[in-house]
Parts: C-alpha cells; structure tokens; sequence
C-alpha cells in the first residue's frame, strides 16, 4: 500500500514505497499533472526513485551535511543500475554522511579534479619545460600527444594507479599507440612503439607528475604511481658497433647512397659528424654556424641549445676531430643563425631519421641501433680504450658522472670476458702441446702456483 506523508529529512513530500525493487521500479509512472514524482524507499532513509514526466527513472539519495545543507546525489539512471546495486550505492552514502562525508561534494570534486590531460598541457607551458632544449623538448611533446595523452589524458591525476600505469606501458610496448601522423602539408611522422619507447614515456610521465606535485597542481601528499612501476634498463648500450669493420660498411653505404643521389649530402654528412664526434643527433641535426670555431676544432653550443644546459646552465663544446672539421668545412657558407647541414626546402633542422633506417638497413648494421647508438659506440670504443669517467663525461657532455660510469663499468666486463676468452684459448694451446686435457693443464696450473 502506498501512502503519502512528509518526511522528517531533507528529502521533500513524496510518496512511501514498502521497498523499492524491479517490480515497483517498473510499476513506476510519472505524475498526472506532469509534475516530477519521488517514491522513497520506507527502510532506507533518503533512498529514492525519481520518476520524470518524460519518464526517464533515476535512483537518488538524499542527505543532509555536517552543515544542515540539503543535498541530492543521482546514483543512476533506472536500466544501467540494478536496483539491488543502487541500494548498495546508497548505503554506502548513508554510511559516508554519518562519518561526516559530504557524497555530493566529493562527487564535484572528482569531476572538476585536474586530469592528466590538463597536468600535461600545463607542463608543456612551464618554465621547466621550456628550459629544456630544443630537441629535447620536441622528443617530449612528442612522446606526451602521441603515447601518453591518448591513453591517460582523460583519467583524474591524482586518482591515478600503478596499474594504469603498468596498463600504458604494456600498451606502448605492444606498438598500441603506432600511428602515421600528419606534420605539415607534406610531412609525415612514423609513430612506433617497443619496449624502449614505452620505458621513456612512463619514465617522462614519473618526471611530470613528480613536477605537478612540487609546482602544487596536485596534492602535496599525491603518490607518483610511475614511480611504483619497475621499468627494466635500456640496453642501449648493448647495440653498438664494436669494430672496424662495421664503421667501415656505415661510411661505404653513406658514400654510395649520397652518390646514386639516394640521400642528400648535409643527411650523409651530418650521420658522419654524429659518428665521428659521439654528439647528439639534435645537437648536429640542429647546429647552426654561430656554434662553430674551425679554426679551434670545435663547436660550442649554449646551454638553450644541449640537452643538460637546463640543469648545469653551461655550454657544451664539442671538440672536432680533423675528419669532423673537414666534413664540416665543405657545407655551404651561411649566415650566423643558418644551419650548417641544410634542411630541405629551407625547413629545419635536417630529418636524419629516416634516411638513417635506410642506411642503417643497406649498411647491415645491428637492427635496433639509432643514430645515439654511434654515441654510445664511441663513449664505449673510449672506455674500451682505457678512458676514465670523467673523461667520457667531458667529452659526450653527461650531466651525471653515473651515466659515464656505466661505460666503464661496461668496458672492465667487456676486457674481463675477453681475458677468459684469450685464457681459454692459451689453455687450449697448451693442453694440445702437452696431450692432456685442459682441466688438466688448469689444475697443474693451480698446482704451481701453491
């Protein structure tokens, strides 16, 4: 039976239902005088059914706050929710307001909560961002619209978890993201993913939401669930080229290309300055002849213009090889401000890579190795050769002794495993001299020396 009386609560006049369930839910029909309707549930205070003269059927809840404030929360409409399960919701407001929760309020709060979208249009405006290098920061915006934005732009940062995270970086990995995009009117950009792109996005996402909390776009005690992501090393430096041979079928390849015409000249000889100089490829890509002194062997970018000038504030010089210097010396005279190894169409910096895949391909080098492959070939050919850290440092312009220790530490297991590698075949040697057996050489060895 169904009676109408006030209520002792914030909810208005309206009508008792002895429960609210599918079958009053579908008996449910608007008013005759083309009013709303509210049928309240009589064992759970403030649960209703708000029925609207189009018909359309809500599940509420009404309460009021520590402030006496009337509130309304929707927790459904009728067919997306059960009734069963909007009960449940409402309990659990009901639960909330005697705890001193405000449902409504928390609900506004979340829709108006910064999302990682707004968090990543903000860092790509700041100061921080803007310090940083030039190609550095185009690598970041790139990462962040084209792997990033799109999988975790519309989620609330600071609701954010370490499985969305392990989710973005699995969906990366998995080439998830690899698109063709547009970058002018002729421009087109291959969007790639693998696990080294996934490792670099989730590693610059940890970087901006750590600088999202500290600039207070999020709060203070706001967890960095990127942090909470283990990640795995790069390998990078395992693709390398390692002997002379390799080097000698890179130049060869960027001679015959650049001679049936099937590269440029400032593409082929800006690879053969990364080559020889160890630098960065924007560092070159984007070298302009106000940053070069031939007469000193060498260019010295500001710190605008590298990418640990934003932390360290000073320049970077790199010194030029004489193979460098010539390389360089052949490029067409310009203006202080033009590049040295010409853009096409005068657009700029140079695009090198593209034609690098190709060269890298016809060349039969390693397959996962980019143009910072021949920076970490060169850093490891000097480690190789006995060089300290510091001196690595120096000349590939690390920000961080750590990153230049790494290639030492590198090279002593490199020289170890080619001790036991010479050991083995002495060993060898002698054992065949001696007709015994090498274990037996190895013990007698052992012998002499107690």
């Amino acid at each position: 039976m169904v009676v109408t009386r006030a209520f002792m609560s914030p909810r208005p006049a309206g009508e008792i239902m002895a429960r609210i369930s599918k079958r009053t839910v579908d008996a449910a029909r608007p008013n005759s005088d083309g009013g709303r309707r509210i049928l309240w549930d009589d064992k759970l205070a403030g649960f209703g059914l708000l029925v609207l003269p189009s018909g359309i059927k809500s599940y509420v809840f009404d309460y009021r706050n520590t402030h006496g404030i009337k509130r309304r929360i929707t927790i459904g409409k009728v067919g997306a929710l059960t009734p069963e399960k909007a009960r449940a919701k409402a309990d659990a407001y009901s639960q909330a307001v005697k705890h001193g929760g405000d449902p409504l309020a928390e609900k506004r709060e979340r829709r108006e909560a910064a999302t990682v979208g707004a968090i990543l249009d903000a860092y790509l405006e700041s100061e921080v961002f803007k310090g940083k290098a030039a190609s550095t920061r185009a690598v970041d915006k790139g990462r962040i619209e084209r792997h990033l934005r799109p999988l975790l732009g519309s989620k609330v940062a600071a609701a954010l978890s370490v499985e969305d995270i392990r989710r973005a970086l699995a969906a990366i990995r998995d080439g998830k993201t690899a698109a063709r995009v547009k970058t002018g009117k002729r421009g087109l950009a291959r969007v790639t993913g693998g696990p080294g792109t996934a490792r670099k996005a989730i590693r610059l996402l940890r970087a901006i939401l750590a600088w999202a909390v500290e600039d207070k776009r999020l709060p203070e005690n706001c967890s960095n669930p990127a942090a909470g992501v283990k990640l795995g090393a790069d390998g990078e430096r395992e693709t390398i080229l390692d002997n002379a041979d390799q080097y000698a079928a890179l130049f060869k390849t960027l001679d015959t290309m650049e001679a049936e015409q099937r590269i440029r000249e400032p593409v082929a000889d800006a690879i053969r300055v990364i080559a020889y100089t160890g630098a960065r490829r924007g560092e070159i890509a984007g070298l302009r002849w106000r940053h070069v002194d031939l007469k000193a062997g060498k260019i010295t970018l500001p710190a605008a213009a590298h990418k640990s000038g934003s932390s360290t504030g000073k320049p970077r010089i790199i010194t030029l090889p004489a193979a460098a210097q010539a390389v360089i010396a052949r490029q067409p005279d310009g203006k202080p401000g033009d590049y040295v190894f010409q853009p096409a169409g005068g657009n700029g910096p140079v695009n090198l890579s593209k034609p690098w895949r190709s060269v890298r391909t016809e060349a039969g080098l390693p397959d996962g190795i980019g143009l910072h492959g021949l920076r970490h070939s060169l850093a490891s050919d000097m480690a190789m050769r006995g060089k300290q850290a510091g001196q690595i440092m120096t000349a590939l312009g690390h920000r961080k002794m750590a990153t230049a220790q790494k290639y030492v530490h590198w090279a002593e297991q490199a020289r170890a495993a080619l001790a036991e590698d010479a050991a083995a075949t002495v060993t060898a040697g002698a054992a065949a001299a001696s007709g015994k057996k090498p274990a037996d050489v190895i013990d007698l060895n052992k012998a002499e020396a107690r």
